[in-house]
C-alpha cells in the first residue's frame, strides 16, 4: 500500500511517499481502507515533535528517540471496513467509518488496522467522509470544551482561535447551547465564522479583546494563546475560562484563581466516549453543525497541506482525501 512517512522528525520535507506493508487485523482489530483524513495543528506539532515539556520525554520515548519509529503520522481518519478479526462483532466489510486512531497513528496511509471500540460508523449519504474524518479532533475537543464551560442560554462566550477545526465546531455547539458568540481570529476567517452565525467577531491584530473593557461568561481559549491574567479579568464575576491547550504555568495559576475567586479556570483534557462521537454525527447528519473544509490534498500532497496549516490560515479544516 501507498502512505507517507516521516523519516525524521522535521519540516515537512521529511515526509515521502513509500509503499509499505498492508497490515493485517488482529482478532480484536478492523483493517480499514482509508478514504479521508486530516491535518491539524497538532498533526504539525507531532511531525516536527514541539511538544509540551509535560508531555515531551514521555512522548519521545513512545514515538521514537533520534527518530518516528512508526514515521506514518495522521490522527483521524474516515473510510470504509476491509475485513474484520475474527473476535470484531460490531462492523463487517463494507461498512463506513470515522476513527480516532489514539497515539498509534496511522492515518496517512491507503489502510490501516485499529480495535474495533475506535470506530463509529456513519451513513455516507447524510455525511461525506471528508465531513467524517474532522470528528474525532475537532469535534470532540470542542463539545469536550463546550460541555465544561457549562454554556447557558443567553450568556456571552467568546473563543479565542475560533478559526480552526476545534473553534468552528465550538462556536456552533455554544450557539445550540443559546449563547451570544464572539470569535476571535486573524481577518481572513472573519467572514466564514460571521457565516457560521457569531454576534461579533475581533481580528486580533488590531484589536486586543482583553483591552475593550467588556466582560464575558465564559472565554473558550482553542490555542492557549491569550494572556491569562487580562483574560481573566476579562471575564464576568462568576465566568468561566476553558484553557484548551495549557503549559503548567497555565494549569497552576489556573488552580488559584479557582480556588481564589468565584471565577473557574478549566484545564481538563477530552476523553473519547462513544457516546460523544454518536452526538456529534447525529447532529452533523441532521444539519444542526456543519464541519467546515478548506482545502482539500491527495495523499501527495500531504507536505504541501502541512505547510499550508502552519501558516496559520487555515480555516476550519484541511482534508487529505486518499484514493
Amino acid at each position: 500500500m501507498k502512505a507517507i512517512v516521516c523519516t525524521q522528525y522535521g519540516s515537512p520535507d521529511v515526509m515521502q511517499l513509500q509503499e509499505v506493508s498492508k497490515p493485517v487485523p488482529k482478532d480484536n482489530e478492523v483493517l480499514i481502507k482509508i478514504h479521508a483524513a486530516t491535518v491539524t495543528a497538532g498533526d504539525c506539532e507531532i511531525r516536527r515533535f514541539d511538544i509540551p515539556v509535560l508531555f515531551w520525554l514521555p512522548l519521545r520515548l513512545y514515538l521514537g528517540i533520534t527518530k518516528p519509529k512508526n514515521g506514518i503520522f495522521g490522527q483521524e481518519l474516515a473510510g470504509e471496513v476491509e475485513t474484520a478479526g475474527g473476535k470484531v462483532t460490531r462492523f463487517k466489510k463494507g461498512d463506513h467509518i470515522f476513527a480516532y486512531t489514539t497515539m498509534r497513528l496511522g492515518a496517512y496511509a491507503q489502510f490501516i488496522c485499529l480495535p474495533e471500540s475506535n470506530l463509529t460508523s456513519f451513513n455516507p449519504s447524510k455525511m461525506s467522509y471528508a465531513e467524517a474524518a474532522t470528528i474525532p479532533t475537532g469535534g470532540v475537543n470542542a463539545l469536550h470544551f463546550t460541555r465544561k464551560a457549562n454554556i447557558q442560554t443567553g450568556e456571552s462566550v467568546l473563543i479565542s482561535g475560533a478559526g480552526g477545526s476545534i473553534g468552528t465546531y465550538a462556536l456552533q455547539f455554544a450557539l445550540s447551547a443559546g449563547a451570544l458568540v464572539t470569535c476571535v481570529d486573524s481577518k481572513i476567517k472573519l467572514p466564514m465564522l460571521r457565516a457560521l452565525g457569531a454576534a461579533h467577531v475581533i481580528d486580533f491584530k488590531q484589536e486586543d479583546f482583553t483591552g475593550n473593557g467588556k466582560t464575558y461568561d465564559v472565554i473558550i481559549d482553542v490555542a492557549g494563546k491569550t494572556p491569562y491574567s487580562r483574560s481573566v479579568r476579562s471575564l464576568t464575576q462568576q465566568g468561566r475560562y476553558v484553557l484548551g491547550n495549557p503549559e503548567v504555568s497555565g494549569m497552576l495559576r489556573g488552580l488559584w484563581t479557582s480556588m481564589t475567586s468565584k471565577k473557574k479556570a478549566i484545564f481538563e483534557f477530552a476523553a473519547y466516549k462513544s457516546a460523544d462521537l454518536v452526538f456529534i454525527k447525529e447532529m452533523i447528519e441532521s444539519r444542526k453543525v456543519k464541519p467546515v473544509i478548506d482545502k482539500r490534498y491527495s495523499l501527495q500532497q500531504l507536505p504541501e497541506a502541512h505547510r499550508y496549516v502552519e501558516e496559520g490560515f487555515k480555516a476550519g479544516n484541511v482534508v487529505i482525501e486518499i484514493e
